[in-house]
């Protein structure tokens, strides 16, 4: 199944052109029929105007940190309006709230980067970094009420090298980061996956 993408960031969108890269790779059955920044300027509109991509900002306020209230509700109007059945969070650097959860019942998908469970929230690279971890990486799942917390689809390692900083940790991550979030969404067009509890299952597995 096609799937129809809305991509929410606020920065750079570099999982966004990703996503853009396997779709006209023809590696993904997907079209981003919107894209949508919650920062004036963000680098991702940019990328989305290259590729010919219906893009804007929409503003947040008045909330600095989570998507709630009425700039939630345009932000489900215009996605639902642009024909998104699927939301992709790319860069999105707000709390969604069950309202959202709602409008696209598992079908949010979220890219962070550790190993989840472990490291949710901010600067999750440096957690690791600081914690002596061996392997870093990243993870995509299902976004659900909590933070970071929802069901786990593709999850891809990292080894942490002797003399790592939190910067070349962070673009090695984000290396894999870019393979993660197509593959993830390959899985979800291609009808393979479902949620059990707390698991996704794979081709039932």
């Amino acid at each position: 199944m096609k799937l129809k993408l809305a991509v929410l960031g606020s920065g750079a969108g570099s999982n966004m052109q990703s996503i853009v890269d396997a779709i006209e790779a023809g590696t993904l059955d997907a079209e981003i029929v919107c894209v949508l920044a919650d920062v004036p300027g963000a680098k991702i509109l940019e990328r989305a105007a290259r590729h010919n991509i219906p893009a804007q900002y929409l503003s947040c306020a008045p909330f600095k940190t989570k998507l709630e209230g009425e700039a939630e509700e345009n932000y489900i109007r215009v996605m639902k309006e642009a024909g998104a059945d699927t939301v992709v969070l790319a860069g999105f650097m707000r709390i969604v709230k069950p309202g959202l959860l709602a409008a696209f019942p598992n079908r949010v998908l979220n890219i962070h980067p550790a190993l989840l469970p472990a490291f949710p929230g901010l600067h999750s690279w440096k957690q690791a970094l600081d914690y002596g971890c061996r392997v870093a990486g990243c993870t995509v799942h299902f976004v659900d009420a909590g933070t970071d917390s929802g069901p786990i689809i593709v999850q891809r390692c990292v080894p942490v090298e002797p003399g790592d900083t939190p910067e070349t940790l962070h673009a090695r991550i984000q290396v894999q980061e870019h393979l993660a979030y197509p593959e993830a969404l390959r899985l979800l067009a291609a009808g393979r996956l479902t949620i059990e509890g707390r698991r996704v299952l794979i081709d039932g597995r």
